[in-house]
């Protein structure tokens, strides 16, 4: 028998891709375990004004051109889907992929923000998650409400190579590297 694919899910606006996107990618492919890691490139940003977005199809394009790793896949998954939740997008991909052991991966700015997301404690309970060291928000993120609700799922980041076969909720924390890069400095002309 063999055994299900583990894939990483790194979703969001990618407005625009940059290092930091490249860097947890490859991060979560080697502490994680993971087969691949596919970029799931939003249409829209629930929490964002859409004003305020690069086109869909340069963003995607940019995404491609900064993955550039054989086992990081480019997906417009969001849009052929018609999903504008993560939730959303996280049951739809399961239902696809049902042989598939996910993993959501994400910077911990992320995880201060899940609160406002719709259905966070849901995404906690559907999918296992992999929260990633980043300069600034780290010990926000895990002081934060979605650290606290969800302490007892906490999996000790030296046994973050099992977090795919984990029955959610399940999360780590990953410390490393941190990559400073930002899309919101890179869209203000910074580094």
């Amino acid at each position: 028998m063999f055994a299900k694919p583990r894939i990483g899910l790194l979703g969001g606006s990618f407005n625009p891709a940059h290092e930091g996107h490249l860097h947890i990618s490859l991060m979560a492919l080697q502490r994680l375990g993971l087969d691949e890691v596919w970029w799931l490139v939003s249409p829209s940003n629930p929490l964002k004004e859409d004003r305020d977005l690069a086109p869909y199809d340069s963003r995607l394009d940019g995404a491609r051109a900064m993955a550039r790793h054989p086992r990081i896949r480019v997906s417009d998954f969001e849009a052929q889907a018609g999903t504008r939740y993560t939730i959303h997008t996280l049951r739809s991909l399961m239902r696809r992929f049902g042989g598939v052991r996910f993993v959501w991966i994400a910077g911990a700015d992320i995880l201060t923000q899940m609160p406002l997301w719709r259905d966070w404690e849901a995404i906690f309970r559907t999918v296992p998650i992999a929260i990633f060291d980043r300069p600034t928000y780290s010990l926000k993120a895990l002081s934060g409400l979605a650290a606290q609700r969800f302490g007892r799922a906490y999996l000790q980041p030296r046994r973050a190579a099992k977090l795919a076969e984990q029955t959610p909720p399940a999360w780590t924390f990953i410390h490393g590297r941190r990559n400073p890069a930002s899309a919101t400095k890179l869209r203000e002309g910074g580094a």
